[in-house]
C-alpha cells in the first residue's frame, strides 16, 4: 500500500469518526507534515487544554513510525522543552514497539494516553519525573499552570 493513499484514508478516517478529543489535517498541500491537536483527558493537570502536535512523516511511513512533536508547551517527565517526545510506539523494535498497523489514529490516542499516565521510568525530563514520583502535588500544580498559560489560548 502506497505511503499518500494510506494517509489519505486514516485522515478520512480521522475526519469522518474521530476519537474524541483528537484532530489531524495535512499542513498545506502535502501529507509529509500534519497538524494534529489533542484535548486534555478530564481529572487529569491538563483538562481541556488543546495541545498541538506537528507530525512528520517518513517516507517509508508506515513500514517507520512518524516523528511527532508537541507545539504546544507541556509540562510533563516525557515531553522535553522542544516538544519531543519519549514513548516506545515512536521508535522501531527492538527499542520501541513501532509496527505498519498502527494508525495516526492510534498514535494520538496514544499521545493523549500519555499526558494521562506519564512514565517516570522512561524520562526526557529527569526533575519532572522526580517531581511525579516523591512530589506529585507539586508537578500537578505545575502542569496545571502550564497548561493554563499555554494550552488554553488555542480554544
Amino acid at each position: 500500500m502506497n505511503k499518500s493513499f494510506r494517509l489519505k484514508r486514516e485522515l478520512e478516517y480521522i475526519t469522518k469518526s474521530p476519537p474524541p478529543g483528537i484532530s489531524c489535517v495535512p499542513k498545506g498541500d502535502s501529507l509529509d507534515v500534519l497538524d494534529a491537536s489533542i484535548v486534555g483527558i478530564k481529572d487529569t493537570p491538563y483538562e481541556s487544554g488543546v495541545f498541538k502536535i506537528e507530525i512528520q512523516i517518513p517516507e517509508k511511513y508506515p513500514f517507520e513510525p512518524p516523528c511527532a512533536r508537541f507545539i504546544t508547551p507541556v509540562y510533563h517527565p516525557n515531553i522535553d522543552v522542544a516538544g519531543r517526545i519519549c514513548l516506545d510506539l515512536l521508535r522501531l523494535p527492538p527499542k520501541g514497539t513501532w509496527r505498519p498497523v498502527i494508525t495516526l489514529s492510534g498514535l494520538l490516542t496514544s499521545l493523549q494516553m500519555l499526558l494521562t499516565q506519564p512514565n517516570p521510568d522512561d524520562p526526557l525530563m529527569t526533575e519532572i519525573a522526580d517531581e511525579y514520583r516523591f512530589n506529585r502535588p507539586e508537578y500537578i500544580r505545575k502542569a496545571k499552570e502550564c497548561t493554563m498559560k499555554h494550552a488554553f489560548q488555542s480554544i
